[in-house]
């Protein structure tokens, strides 16, 4: 009998046909791009004009080089943040901004002027520098710029605005004007961290510290000449020497005065016939530090602190015009390390400064801008010190030579481990140095800016301690910096170096600029009068110094005329930005509370194995590198000629790494971390291109079953949560619950269940639903994606101007009123079928690893169920084969068949038994499923499919 051929039913499927790639084709995505930035801020800005706006403040970058990866990380935060209210129906404004003056960019143009001039370093004046610092930082700018909205970052680019604008300027000049009205600018000669590297005042959020600096330090004696009356008689005979030790010897040609403690106890030993006055908590370190083994005399046990203050002693390095120095009592001063009696340098000192101020001890600091001993170090012999750096740690060095010039007045000296302050753009250490500068009086408002914290929200919650430390921990802030390129503090000077700072002097000056611009403060004569207060005597000239360029950066507030939304930047700004625009704010601008209702902030990113990226070790990673997919190897696809095909994904890849990270602490980022985003990427598109090739008009009348309606009450509740999860700013549970649903709920269960409805029978289901949600759940997040897949929507969605999803807000519904669960009991019912569906795929594995089964279709069920269960089963009995994708489902308790396999679960009652067992039909040619009545013949439902011949 002649073998009847098979017949080909592929024409009679539906199978899943979309024009959505499965990869991001590169001459399309910029139409994308800028459909779902450029445009989308553009539309709600217009749409939306009425409302009051959503503000987010941009702390600016810094214009200097290219991008690294905290610039993606913090960039894409904001930008996602911005849509998530764009999504909830804001109008947001997000107006980008670059901090643009300072030290790195003036440096970098110098050096850039050097290299064109062949090194010559004189070929730059003041007004040279600013023009090139300029020319740098604006290029910078263009190009940073170009590479945010490279990344989908939607912002109003057209008002973008940078600290070297001469409105920013202006305004930032009114900040200072105002505070000066106040009261709380003033000019001081007090010591401040000077970094020779960079020949400027630094204020304290300018330095890093590095805890392994190693210094010289020493024990040193000075002769003491008179004591208290109350102490004469209680010394023995001998010279009294007092006992310091200080980690900068450097310091000691400007020693003035000793401190000792009210309430610590001193005593006196004998070493020859000399006497050493130390703390008595410090004998058993100091005695065998200077005697070793050998016995102590100790003389006197022990002299009150007290008693000691007013005693004077003698500096040598002061020469033979110095004058007896005071002992004084200091507060800082203990007995937990060193002599307990502490070398004072007012000059070089803060702590020092402070006690010997009000005391009338004066501050001298002989040590230049490059941080060199001057003559007046030594006065008998000035030669010996002068020019020497007192960072060199070497013999010839300032620290080695003071040591070498006291000789046997050095008692001991050694190598000090320590916590040490860096210029954090040197990365070279400073010192504390006495010089002219002007300071801002921000202890005067710190209390105030601390009780506007109070209405704050801080994500996360931590950052509000470290920001109020580090403002509890502010008195002064010396705004005032010696370079070129920066804002010019508007101070005139008379012929004795007077500086004069008036309300009226300042509004002249600002005046003049707004008149002139900027540079004319460098470049107009110096004894241009224009310059002059009317009415002022006498001869002028203007200052060269220049703002700290926090204070520039810490003014951007004066951008808008609201309290912004959202500050967020990383976790450092506590110390820097998110301070300095707290205390100018609170200091000038007449509103009340802080400059920001919410602030956030982020970590730092890491390499793969923890450690702090760095270009010196090579272990950074460019954002470039993610988008272009380079990270990667290629992958060959099957069926393709022209060989491997890139991994990149676009954009898109960088925002789902910012997304899917716990930013509030450090990221890690690495090869691990970027393939399974890179996977989950893959996911969404495939998922997508399902979707999109699944939606077909004739089948949006179709019914809904039981088992449409648990798809979309686990779609309602991911969407709910998402929502939830991107409103508090936790993108990453967002994306967790996403990806979950995605996998387990979407790919696993529903899609996988409705294959053979969607290719075999009417077609219909809820993949329309899921398709709009599933790209609300993505808009924030992949933008490109959501467009491109936008854009590959079927035709008949297209004709039917369905909104953008764009456009939607979460009060536009994603499931009709018709098509919601009105069924409680389903969704009470739901785990239990969940978890037979388990259960079940449990034990067609065991049957999958024997080589029983393929396809989950060649089996059938068979439930056992205590009675309270299958009351719950029973509800879903005509859709039971459908949900579990086998090819048929029974109760009892007989189970029978070639094979069987089954699994436990619970169920309301107790547990249950899903048996897996060999189905009893015949397989259809057409949907594969075991409900033919005849070998090769089709099943009832095929053979009425029309089409089918």
């Amino acid at each position: 009998m002649p073998v009847r051929p098979a017949k080909s039913w592929s024409s009679t499927l539906r199978l899943p046909k979309s024009s959505f790639p499965p990869r991001p084709q590169a001459a399309d995505q910029s139409k994308y791009l800028k459909r779902c930035a450029d445009d989308l801020y553009e539309w709600q800005s217009r749409e939306r004009a009425a409302q009051k706006p959503f503000l987010l403040h941009d702390g600016p970058p810094y214009a200097n080089g290219a991008l690294h990866i905290g610039h993606a990380l913090n960039k894409i935060l904001k930008d996602v943040i911005c849509r998530v209210k764009i999504q909830q129906g804001r109008r947001v404004v997000y107006v980008p901004g670059w901090d643009c003056h300072g030290l790195p960019i003036e440096i970098k143009a110098l050096e850039k002027q050097r290299k064109l001039h062949k090194g010559s370093e004189g070929v730059l004046d003041a007004i040279g520098i600013r023009r090139a610092a300029r020319s740098l930082a604006t290029k910078t700018v263009n190009e940073q710029m170009k590479a945010f909205r490279e990344w989908g970052v939607m912002a109003d680019w057209d008002s973008r605005w940078t600290t070297m604008d001469k409105v920013f300027e202006i305004k930032q000049l009114g900040v200072f004007q105002e505070m000066a009205k106040k009261g709380l600018i003033f000019r001081r000669y007090k010591p401040v961290y000077w970094s020779p590297s960079s020949r400027t005042a630094l204020a304290e959020a300018e330095l890093e510290y590095k805890e392994d600096h190693l210094s010289t330090a020493a024990y040193v004696k000075f002769l003491v000449k008179n004591v208290p009356e109350g102490l004469k008689g209680k010394l023995p005979d001998g010279q009294l020497y007092a006992v310091i030790w200080t980690t900068t010897p450097w310091t000691l040609p400007a020693n003035r005065a000793i401190a000792v403690h009210h309430d610590l106890e001193y005593s006196v030993i004998r070493s020859g016939s000399n006497l050493l006055l130390v703390a008595s908590t410090r004998l058993p370190h100091l005695t065998k530090l200077f005697f070793g083994e050998n016995p102590v005399d100790v003389v006197v046990e022990s002299i009150k602190g007290s008693d000691l203050v007013g005693a004077q002693y003698v500096n040598v390095l002061r020469g033979k015009d110095s004058v007896p120095q005071p002992v004084v009592h200091a507060d800082f001063v203990s007995a937990d390390s060193g002599s307990g009696l502490v070398h004072m340098a007012p000059g070089h000192g803060m702590e020092d400064y402070d006690v010997c101020t009000p005391l009338d001890i004066k501050a001298d600091a002989p040590v230049n801008d490059l941080g060199c001993f001057t003559s007046a170090a030594l006065p008998d012999n000035p030669a010996a010190l002068e020019g020497r750096s007192v960072l060199d740690g070497g013999s010839e060095g300032g620290s080695g030579a003071v040591l070498q010039i006291l000789g046997d007045r050095v008692l001991a000296v050694h190598k000090y481990k320590h916590k040490y302050p860096y210029d954090w753009r040197t990365k070279l250490p400073v010192i504390v140095r006495a010089t002219e500068q002007w300071f801002a009086d921000v202890g005067s408002v710190k209390d105030h800016a601390l009780n506007s914290l109070e209405d704050v929200r801080f994500i996360p919650e931590t950052g509000r301690a470290r920001l109020e430390s580090f403002v509890k921990g502010r008195s002064e802030w010396c705004i005032s910096r010696q370079r070129a390129w920066g804002v010019p503090i508007p101070a005139l000077y008379n012929e004795d170096g007077v500086a004069v700072l008036s309300d009226e002097s300042v509004a002249h000056i600002i005046s003049i600029i707004n008149e002139r611009g900027i540079d004319a403060w460098w470049t107009d004569s110096p004894d241009d009068p224009a310059w002059i207060v009317p009415g002022l005597e006498g001869h002028f000239r203007r200052g060269k110094d220049t703002m700290d360029v926090w204070f520039d950066s810490g003014t951007s507030w004066t951008q808008s005329t609201q309290q912004a939304d959202v500050y967020l930047e990383g976790t450092d700004q506590h110390r820097g930005w998110f301070q300095s625009s707290l205390l100018t704010h609170i200091s000038a601008s007449g509103r009340d509370g802080a400059p920001f209702k919410t602030c956030i902030t982020h970590g730092f990113t890491l390499d793969a194995e923890g450690k702090k990226m760095s270009k010196s070790i090579g272990n950074t990673i460019a954002p470039s590198q993610i988008v272009d997919g380079s990270l990667l190897p290629p992958v060959k696809i099957k069926k393709k000629t022209s060989g491997p095909v890139s991994q990149a994904l676009g954009a898109d890849a960088l925002r789902l790494w910012v997304a899917t990270s716990d930013y509030t602490r450090d990221l890690i980022i690495g090869l691990p971390v970027l393939q399974f985003n890179h996977a989950a990427l893959l996911k969404y598109r495939v998922t997508l291109k399902m979707l999109l090739g699944s939606m077909h008009r004739s089948a949006c009348g179709a019914p809904i079953t039981k088992l449409d309606q648990i798809a979309l009450a686990q779609l309602q509740a991911v969407m709910t949560e998402v929502a939830s999860a991107y409103d508090n700013f936790e993108f990453y549970k967002g994306i967790f619950a996403l990806n979950k649903w995605i996998s387990s709920d979407l790919s696993a269960f529903y899609l996988e269940a409705m294959k053979d409805r969607l290719y075999c029978g009417d077609g219909g289901g809820v993949v329309e639903e899921i398709f709009h949600g599933l790209l609300r759940m993505l808009t924030p997040i992949t933008p490109i994606l959501v467009e491109e897949a936008w854009a590959h929507r079927p035709e008949w969605m297209k004709e039917e101007a369905q909104t953008n999803p764009f456009h939607r807000t979460l009060d536009d519904p994603i499931i009709s009123s018709e098509r919601v669960v009105k069924d409680d009991k389903l969704l009470t019912d739901l785990p239990w079928l969940l978890n037979a569906n388990t259960a079940i795929k449990t034990a067609q594995e065991e049957a999958r690893a024997k080589k029983i089964i393929g396809s989950s279709l060649e089996s059938s069920v068979v439930l056992q169920l205590p009675s309270q269960a299958l009351e719950v089963f029973e509800r879903y009995a005509d859709e039971l084969e459908t949900i579990f994708v086998v090819s048929s489902v029974a109760f009892g308790d007989q189970v029978g068949g070639a094979w069987k396999y089954c699994c436990d679960f619970d169920v309301p009652g107790g547990k249950g038994t899903a048996w897996v067992v060999p189905p009893k039909e015949y397989k259809c040619p057409r949907c594969w499923r075991y409900v033919a009545p005849v070998e090769d013949e089709l099943c009832k439902r095929c053979e009425d499919v029309g089409s089918v011949s």
